[in-house]
């Protein structure tokens, strides 16, 4: 569920983040790169190195299933100030724990969301060329990644992905719609219109969540929602496909998003696995709701009562298994800062202010997303600011 999101580094904080083996290859080493085609690679029985994480980030069998509120949000859409009340609560209680929550009676056409996995199914299906038109390229967040083959060289996730970018415009916008039309040709246009309208529906509830979390946060319904009206927000479609060596790899290595807010529908089959109390924790897939949990940026704008927390996927040697990811994320140059409300004495400035497009830079030219992300980009903006000094 992340912004590039792979394993834990260790940091080095420094102005400008240091070159690792690990970490953003050499132009040459890019170059190089194989390619990860899922057609081919899901039939092997040895996978390759760069696929094979380190013993203790292999993930674990047996794993309990995280306790996570399912808030029903007919109540809250209907305006009942009872209901808006105790969804209120139990949403502040959960992002103050780990961050993540279900939300159900949530007023998203059923139909629109089974399109989108529809879709989801003829895009990865697609031979590999076919894919490639939307290969995206080096520092860029939106296009296909095959994996991230072409930017790491170790741990390795096994997935691909289609990322692209959404935007709330006060005019009527098809920037969706557009962008897959313009990359994979107008024969697109069909595909391109499902998820710009899934993006439409998905950018209203997330509008929702916020009124939920800034009553929750007693900074009142309308303060999130308007700091996220115009937001430049991403969707990605996430593929894992089968292995025959799971116990070997991850479909996405623990990360905390960097983004503010992520809605993740998922398909019938498990595999999103949640860090709480030192142990990872499953959450099974409900096809009739969706999976909301708090990202870094929006930590940032609670100055920190809001959790977000360490995350991953797992893949299995039976099937694929497919989500759908809405990232909310602010406007790209607006400042992120707390409310006044949520700063005191016992609670001071946890964050140095920040723009989301100085985050998304930094996560996608200078470090592997985890859950330092935060803490190692507030280090590195803070000493860079005073080197500039």
């Amino acid at each position: 569920m992340a912004i590039d999101c792979i394993a834990n580094l260790s940091i080095n904080h420094s102005p400008t983040p240091p070159s690792q083996p690990n970490e953003e290859k050499t132009d040459e080493q890019q170059q190089q790169s194989f390619v990860f085609d899922a057609s081919v690679l899901q039939n092997e029985s040895n996978i390759p190195k760069q696929f094979v994480w380190p013993d203790h980030e292999k993930p674990c069998s047996g794993t309990k299933e995280l306790p996570v509120p399912l808030i029903d949000l007919s109540g809250f859409l209907s305006g009942d100030p009872i209901a808006i009340k105790e969804a209120s609560t139990l949403v502040g209680e959960a992002c103050q724990k780990h961050g993540f929550f279900l939300v159900g009676n949530h007023g998203v056409d059923p139909n629109l969301i089974a399109k989108a996995h529809q879709f989801m199914d003829l895009y990865f299906n697609l031979p590999l060329s076919e894919k490639q038109k939307a290969q995206r390229k080096h520092g860029e967040h939106c296009g296909y990644a095959s994996s991230f083959t072409g930017r790491f060289s170790s741990k390795l996730p096994w997935k691909e992905t289609l990322s692209f970018r959404f935007s709330d415009d006060v005019e009527p916008s098809n920037v969706v719609e557009d962008y897959i039309t313009n990359i994979m040709g107008e024969g697109y246009r069909h595909f391109g219109k499902v998820y710009q309208d899934y993006c439409d529906a998905m950018n209203g509830l997330s509008l929702g969540i916020m009124e939920l979390l800034g009553i929750s946060l007693g900074v009142g319904g309308a303060y999130y929602k308007e700091f996220f009206q115009g937001n430049d927000s991403i969707m990605r479609l996430n593929y894992y496909p089968s292995c025959k060596k799971p116990e070997l790899t991850l479909g996405t290595g623990p990360h905390c998003d960097p983004t503010s807010l992520t809605i993740l529908h998922q398909d019938h089959v498990g595999g999103l696995q949640v860090f709480v109390k030192d142990e990872w924790h499953s959450i099974s897939p409900n096809p009739q709701a969706f999976v909301v949990n708090i990202g870094d940026t929006f930590m940032a704008l609670s100055n920190g009562k809001y959790k977000s927390c360490l995350h991953r996927a797992v893949v299995n040697s039976e099937t694929q298994r497919k989500s759908l990811a809405f990232f909310l994320c602010p406007q790209k140059d607006k400042l992120v800062t707390p409310p006044n409300e949520l700063i005191n004495t016992e609670h001071p400035r946890a964050y140095p202010d920040f723009t989301w497009s100085s985050l998304l830079e930094f996560t996608q030219k200078h470090y592997r997303a985890d859950e330092k992300t935060l803490d190692a980009f507030s280090n590195w903006l803070q000493q860079k600011t005073t080197a500039q000094v």
